[in-house]
């Protein structure tokens, strides 16, 4: 059978920056053709950056867009690499469509093109939009409806894009009718947890209805709340796992594979037209061992995310270095690891703010968690400025512990202003869920690492990063006592979280079951929660829509994350109904 040198690029580009993505797929093609590749692939939109969102609607973009790729096929070719094919993701546009209600505004496509010796050889459009969860992408493109496959090296490869993959019919179902040896999918496929095995099961399975090998490239890296894991794959016609690239990391994945010889007629027996390209075997050579990146923990691929999240939305949007309050709890804390291990600790400020109620033991862990990440630290006493302002307004209960909170973050938003620095909000997913944050205080930021992190996991997550630098022999980040102790707000004498919510592990699976899985009022009942604790927590979440509203963004790595995923209306009047 003919032989094949794939390259599967996984690669980091930034939204709008199509001169820069540029001159990264150039960079990463040269890494292509230094390994000898026939074929390289990069992600889905890798050109303009992904998700675009209403980018995609402008026509300067449109055409800029265009525009770009023919200079990448031209730059290819002063760079000598014309003899590298190379499958590459942009927006492009149907000029020919005109104005129509419902369509987007200018005919604009999700493409993937063939660029070989400084042409634009074929162009797919991707034709399953996704319209769930995170994407919206029947807004912004028109679907496509006709198949695509070039011939290179004497070997049919068939072009799909992401979401094609995931439906059933449309242009994977016909690739088993036109015999392509290869289903070359690109794609910007989010991160969210246990997704890497939904996605190899999913390949394996079409590899089995093509009857082909599949190669499956992803991006990497962060863009607003989403991030892009790579997990960049190769499967043969029987579902066997070729390759795997790591996760989260930028890099090239070179497969050697045998492949069988296309049919001599064109058009193929479905009537799709072959775009040739070279229909003779590639020079005979010795192929290279595959290799396959190891499994990681949950935890750890999860830590991963939230660094890759936090380090490119800091990065991405010009910003070098961050600023938080320590008060020496658990969330703080991570947030504080995550940000050393994401930007490195001499870009990390962090900020003990004690007030008459913040407790000796909370002081010494934010200092002792200074001291082993090696962070910046420094303490600003809030107790002055609290009675000060008390004086005048005289506030009592949570009110007055309101206050303390919202001086707090006028404190940090002072130090961002004055020294640049991007305010992370620490709050997690369970405080977020049931309004267990002040709006204007502890909710204050720019970016919330772990907005999307229940409590529980908060927890589980702190205790891999202390193992996993003992295990290394470095010094664990986080203070023992910050994740062993009971948590508390610290607002007034001898608080507790636990005089204001349930223990976090009943909490966390409850909202599990209401934010995750939207089980009503009844379904929860009968899935064993206690029918006082659901009225009450149903409440807290339903009341603190407004306050998710304004909350920062924050990286994603659940399957329903509030916000993009999760969306309900500020002003309604559904609850819901007790068991009858």
């Amino acid at each position: 059978m003919p032989q094949l040198r794939l390259g599967l690029a996984q690669i980091n580009p930034v939204v709008g920056d199509l001169a820069g993505n540029v001159e990264k797929v150039v960079e990463w093609c040269h890494k292509a053709g230094e390994a000898a590749c026939h074929v390289v692939m990069l992600p889905e939109m890798v050109i303009t950056g992904y998700p675009v969102e209403d980018l995609a609607l402008r026509e300067s973009f449109q055409r800029a867009s265009r525009a770009a790729v023919q200079n990448l096929a031209d730059r290819l070719v002063q760079e000598e690499l014309g003899d590298l094919v190379v499958i590459v993701g942009h927006l492009d546009r149907l000029d020919a469509a005109g104005s129509k209600l419902g369509r987007p505004a200018g005919g604009p496509v999700n493409a993937s093109s063939v660029l070989f010796q400084g042409e634009i050889k074929a162009t797919y459009h991707k034709h399953h939009l996704p319209n769930y969860g995170v994407f919206d992408e029947f807004r912004y493109f028109v679907p496509g409806t006709e198949p695509c496959v070039v011939r290179v090296g004497g070997i049919d490869i068939a072009l799909a894009i992401c979401e094609d993959l995931w439906q059933d019919g449309g242009p994977v179902a016909r690739v088993a009718q036109h015999g392509a040896g290869l289903l070359a999918v690109i794609n910007g496929s989010p991160f969210e947890l246990a997704k890497d095995d939904a996605r190899l099961s999913l390949i394996q399975r079409r590899a089995r209805e093509a009857g082909c090998h599949i190669a499956y490239v992803n991006m990497v890296g962060g863009q607003d709340e989403l991030v892009f894991d790579g997990d960049s794959m190769v499967v043969d016609a029987r579902g066997g796992l070729v390759a795997r690239a790591p996760l989260f990391e930028e890099g090239l994945m070179v497969t050697d594979l045998d492949l069988p010889a296309a049919p001599i007629t064109s058009p193929l027996p479905d009537g799709t037209d072959v775009t040739i390209i070279s229909s003779w075997p590639c020079s005979p050579y010795r192929p290279n061992r595959s290799t396959i990146a190891p499994v990681l923990s949950d935890e750890q691929i999860q830590y991963n995310a939230l660094v890759v999240g936090l380090r490119d939305y800091v990065q991405k949007n010009g910003f070098k270095s961050v600023v938080l309050g320590l008060s020496g709890g658990i969330d703080s804390a991570l947030v504080a690891a995550i940000s050393v291990d994401a930007l490195g600790a001499e870009n990390v400020y962090g900020v003990s703010m004690p007030s008459v109620y913040s407790s000796e033991h909370s002081k010494d862990d934010a200092r002792e968690l200074a001291r082993r990440t090696g962070l910046n630290y420094r303490t600003i006493p809030i107790a002055g400025f609290v009675d000060e302002l008390n004086g005048s307004l005289r506030l009592t209960g949570l009110a007055a512990e309101n206050l303390q909170a919202r001086l707090r973050g006028i404190t940090l938003m002072a130090l961002s202003n004055q020294e640049g620095h991007l305010v992370l909000a620490t709050g997690n997913k369970s405080e977020l869920a049931v309004g267990y944050s002040t709006i204007y205080g502890d909710a204050v930021g720019g970016f919330a690492p772990i907005k999307d992190v229940p409590k529980t996991l908060v927890w589980a997550l702190s205790r891999w990063r202390n193992e996993h630098a003992a295990s290394r022999g470095e010094t664990p980040p986080i203070p023992v006592n910050s994740i062993e102790k009971e948590p508390s707000a610290e607002l007034r004498p001898d608080q507790k979280d636990s005089d204001s919510l349930p223990n976090y592990f009943v909490l966390d699976r409850l909202l599990d079951a209401y934010v995750e899985e939207d089980l009503g009022h009844d379904a929860l009942i009968k899935a064993g929660f206690d029918s006082a604790l659901v009225d009450r927590v149903l409440k807290l979440v339903d009341r603190a829509e407004y306050k998710r509203r304004q909350y920062p963004p924050g990286t994603k790595i659940s399957n329903r994350a509030f916000g993009r995923d999760r969306r309900l209306p500020i002003t309604s009047r559904w609850t819901e109904p007790p068991l009858s």
